[in-house]
């Protein structure tokens, strides 16, 4: 049996798939420079950012929680797509058998100009705010405003000097407490404040995206999965692992991790593993498919369809 990391075999078992699906999480934007806030990089300002990423922190403290967010959003809109986007762009644009299921809230793959019927984006968009009042089904979609409300400015401030670091990102300068009165309000109940459209812990993903991914699943055999930047260890995302072992189909991870020996007793006999980021090993490894991209990503030469 091939090594867990051979590409030549690996690109066998692309060429003899039809029904793909992905699934990505933070490490697949990990080369635009986005924080993965998980490790060692796992805090803003001291704070456990998963601690931030809760209704109850946002009932605490919505001023902080808001600087935080508007902090990603800042991040998010200046960061561009890498090869690793633009890859699984391309691989939706030849294969409409392709299915990509992402984690994150970047909005970095449909900037790459991934078809927006072959993603879902289980946790939300940073980009989507609503109304927290739960009586209240206000959403204002797409909205790229930076920053975001007058209060929110220091989230949206660039360091010029590398020697410096931002006052916002400093945990030994103290930030002022931002009043509720001086953040963004609902205009629709009036009453309710606005908050990232983001899927919080202890949250219900959509309803109705998840039983579109399960019939689509169920819809016919996965014959690849490939997990792209992420441990999986949450559900429903390693479920959905689970099921495509259950039926039948290979699996291939894509994370600087994924050699590690803690994580090799995972990869079963027949799957793939390469410790690689992203950016640089995915083009590769669907090369078969979507041909040679670009330097930049953004074009891809040596057209191949799948059969």
């Amino acid at each position: 049996m091939a090594p867990h990391n051979d590409v030549v075999a690996f690109h066998e078992a692309l060429r003899s798939s039809k029904r793909i699906l992905a699934l990505c999480g933070a490490g697949l934007s990990a080369s635009s420079g986005l924080p993965t806030f998980r490790g060692a990089g796992g805090l803003w300002r001291n704070h456990d950012a998963t601690a931030l990423a809760t209704m109850r922190a946002f009932r605490r403290d919505p001023g902080l929680v808001w600087l935080f967010y508007a902090y990603r959003r800042h991040m998010a809109l200046n960061a561009r797509p890498n090869r690793a986007h633009y890859a699984l762009a391309a691989l939706a644009d030849k294969n409409p058998d392709f299915l990509c299921l992402t984690q994150n809230v970047d909005d970095l793959s449909p900037r790459a100009g991934h078809k927006p019927e072959q993603l879902r984006r289980l946790h939300g968009s940073l980009f989507d705010i609503k109304c927290a009042n739960p009586q209240c089904t206000y959403v204002d979609r797409n909205n790229t405003l930076d920053p975001l409300c007058p209060a929110l400015a220091p989230a949206s401030e660039d360091v010029q000097d590398p020697s410096h670091t931002l006052p916002l990102l400093d945990p030994t300068k103290k930030l002022r407490r931002i009043n509720d009165a001086d953040l963004p309000h609902c205009p629709s109940c009036k009453t309710g404040l606005l908050r990232p459209g983001v899927v919080w812990f202890g949250e219900n993903l959509d309803e109705e995206m998840l039983e579109g991914v399960d019939a689509w699943i169920h819809e016919g055999k996965v014959d690849l999965m490939i997990v792209v930047g992420t441990s999986a260890q949450v559900w429903p995302a390693a479920g959905y692992i689970l099921a495509a072992h259950k039926a039948g189909a290979r699996v291939c991870t894509v994370n600087p991790e994924a050699e590690d020996e803690d994580q090799m007793p995972k990869v079963k006999p027949g799957d793939f593993a390469f410790g690689r980021d992203a950016a640089e090993v995915l083009p590769l490894l669907l090369e078969p498919v979507i041909g040679k991209l670009s330097a930049d990503g953004r074009t891809y030469t040596e057209e191949r369809k799948l059969e």
